[in-house]
């Protein structure tokens, strides 16, 4: 619960309070740590109105696990097929190609989300 409190004669009159367990406590700490600043008051002030709030969609790096788990399954089944045989289709290859293709327009399609954020 936050708890929004407003002082007269003052600059900054609002007063925001709110509740933390000891792990987020420590965490707060250590992004101080690493972002350099020593003032607790003025790390939470710069983080609430500078911060970034980031929310990843993955469901691009789920389908890109799906090619490729796809892909992988192919390229066992032409394998155990050449070595049984010791014939290597054109088609085989042309399947594997496209879901290679598929893959990488994948990558490039969440490189690109990247990129935005």
């Amino acid at each position: 619960m936050i708890t929004i409190e407003k002082k007269q004669n003052r600059e900054r009159d609002i007063n925001i309070a709110f509740r933390v367990t000891e792990k987020e406590r420590e965490m707060i700490f250590r992004r101080m740590e690493q972002a350099g600043i020593q003032n607790l008051r003025a790390f939470l002030l710069k983080m609430a109105i500078d911060g970034h709030v980031i929310q990843l969609d993955l469901s691009g790096v789920r389908d890109m696990v799906r090619l490729l788990k796809n892909a992988t399954d192919n390229i066992n089944q032409i394998a155990r097929r050449v070595n049984a045989t010791g014939n290597l289709y054109a088609g085989d290859v042309e399947n594997l190609r496209r879901r290679y293709e598929d893959l990488w327009e994948q990558a490039g399609s969440i490189l690109r989300k990247l990129e935005e954020l």
